[in-house]
């Protein structure tokens, strides 16, 4: 079984050296087992070269086979924590930026003192993850790219956004006044990775939403640096409210288009329906909606 393991493993992860760290083995250990494995069955599985590897004919029919198998045994595993005292085990969670920030990250300081044994890891994306294929147990995505078939559970209200920029910015730049005029202005931009495009910018205009493309001298793939960079005077950047709050308040950046910019629907924890039998994942998604959820599902 631990081969058959090993080999999934290096397949999911086209390399030998992540393949190796995810299962606490050395790279040369890990190769022996597979190189094992094909003498063994008489047939080769992984094609390797200097840069990649990947599965043979032979070893991606192979590995289809085995992968469900082998998450429902790691599921049944992890269900045994039922017969515990404490619920325990890992959990994997993939998350855009501000949702780790301002809910996972706030909920989990007072979720894991109580339960030592649990232990979560965050995995900050902005791409649209598969997270049956990527072993998450659950990911984090504003409601509406929720994928139908997972069960979704809302942990914020909408998100009121802002577009910001410094007082050095607008000293050499009018304020816009109209969505439109965005694009005349020098902004910075997030990157979605699952399109490769930038982040198109909500807004509305005569009472119907309309998506701007913004341009600018930056782009980046954490709001802190972008929020960092408007700052500097370096263009418009567009946020989260909670996010630049504070420097609202103390006049280090100006909300421009405030009329026009309405907010984004809220975060939502979603998962597969098979997921939710885990103690000490039913713990971790009642510690999220109970302590940030305003609208009830």
């Amino acid at each position: 079984m631990a081969d058959l393991t090993a080999l999934v493993v290096v397949a999911e992860e086209r390399n030998f050296t992540r393949a190796a760290a995810r299962l606490g083995l050395s790279q040369s250990a890990l190769s022996q087992i597979v190189r094992r494995l094909e003498e063994r069955l008489g047939v080769r599985l992984l094609a390797r070269t200097t840069r990649s590897v990947s599965p043979t004919p032979a070893g991606e029919q192979l590995v289809q086979r085995l992968s469900p198998m082998l998450r429902d045994i790691d599921l049944s595993i992890a269900e045994l924590s039922n017969f515990r005292d404490k619920p325990a085990g890992p959990i994997r969670v993939t998350s855009v930026e501000h949702a780790a920030k301002t809910i996972l990250n706030p909920a989990l300081a007072s979720l894991l003192p109580e339960y030592p044994d649990i232990s979560v890891e965050i995995i900050i994306d902005y791409g649209l993850t598969d997270i049956v294929a990527e072993r998450f147990d659950a990911g984090v995505r504003l409601g509406e790219s929720v994928e139908k078939d997972m069960i979704s559970v809302r942990i914020s209200p909408d998100i009121p956004m802002a577009i910001v920029g410094a007082p050095e910015y607008f000293a050499s730049n009018r304020p816009p006044e109209d969505p439109e005029q965005l694009v005349e202005h020098r902004c910075i931009n997030l990157r979605l990775p699952t399109s490769g495009t930038l982040n198109a910018w909500r807004m509305s205009k005569d009472n119907q939403d309309i998506r701007v493309r913004t341009q600018g001298p930056l782009i980046f793939n954490s709001i802190d640096l972008i929020r960092d960079a408007a700052l500097r005077g370096t263009g418009l950047a567009y946020l989260p409210v909670d996010q630049v709050k504070s420097h609202l308040e103390t006049s280090q950046l100006v909300h421009v288009l405030a009329v026009n910019t309405p907010p984004l629907p809220g975060y939502h924890l979603y998962y597969p329906s098979r997921r939710h039998s885990s103690p000490a994942f039913k713990l971790f998604v009642e510690a999220v909606r109970h302590r940030h959820s305003i609208i009830a599902d």
